[in-house]
C-alpha cells in the first residue's frame, strides 16, 4: 500500500493524500488523482519522471505514442516499478488546454493490505476554480552563432539596406 501527497501548483495550498494499492498502474493513479481533485478524469494527462528537485524529465503519457511498437504509456507502467521508494516523485499534468499541474510524492509505502482503495485521507484546500496560469521560462542555448549584435558585422546593417531598389 503506498500513501501518496498530491500537492496542486497554486499559490494556495491544495494538497490530497490519498492510500492505493502498490499494483496500480499510473493509469489507475491518473484517475485517483483527477477525481479526487473534483475532476471527472476524461482530458489528456501525462506524468513526467523527476528528481528530488522536481526537474521535468522523461513523458509518461496518458496513451502510446509510437507509430510502431510498445512505447510507454500510463496503463504499462505500475505504480511499483515507477515510484518503488519513498520520497520518489512524479510530476503530473491533467488537461493540456489548461495545465493543471501537479506534485506527487510518495510519502509511505507498507506491506499491509487494506479494503476500500483508493481512499484520500487527507484533503487540505480549495480547487480554483480555473488553473493557476503557468510561465515558462527557457533558459537561453547557445546557437553556435556568436553574439546577436555580430549578425550585422559581416555584411553591414540590414537594417541600412534600401529594399526598395530591386
Amino acid at each position: 500500500m503506498y500513501k501518496i501527497r498530491v500537492i496542486l501548483d497554486t499559490k494556495e495550498d491544495v494538497i490530497r493524500t490519498i492510500l492505493v494499492d502498490s499494483d496500480l498502474n499510473l493509469e489507475d493513479l491518473h484517475l485517483t488523482i483527477a477525481k479526487s481533485f473534483g475532476f471527472k478524469g476524461q482530458e489528456m494527462a501525462s506524468f513526467y519522471r523527476t528528481d528530488n528537485e522536481w526537474t521535468q524529465g522523461e513523458e509518461i503519457p496518458l496513451f502510446n505514442m509510437e507509430e510502431v511498437g510498445e512505447g510507454v504509456s500510463m496503463k504499462t507502467c505500475l505504480l511499483q516499478e515507477t515510484l518503488s521508494s519513498v520520497n520518489d516523485k512524479l510530476i503530473y499534468v491533467y488537461d493540456f488546454l489548461n495545465l493543471w499541474t501537479f506534485y506527487v510524492d510518495v510519502i509511505e509505502i507498507s506491506e499491509d493490505k487494506k479494503e476500500g482503495l483508493p481512499q484520500i485521507i487527507l484533503t487540505v484546500g480549495e480547487v480554483p476554480t480555473e488553473a493557476p496560469e503557468k510561465e515558462f521560462v527557457a533558459e537561453k542555448l547557445d546557437d553556435g552563432f556568436g553574439v546577436e549584435e555580430d549578425a550585422d558585422d559581416a555584411f553591414g546593417s540590414f537594417d541600412d539596406f534600401d529594399y526598395n531598389e530591386y
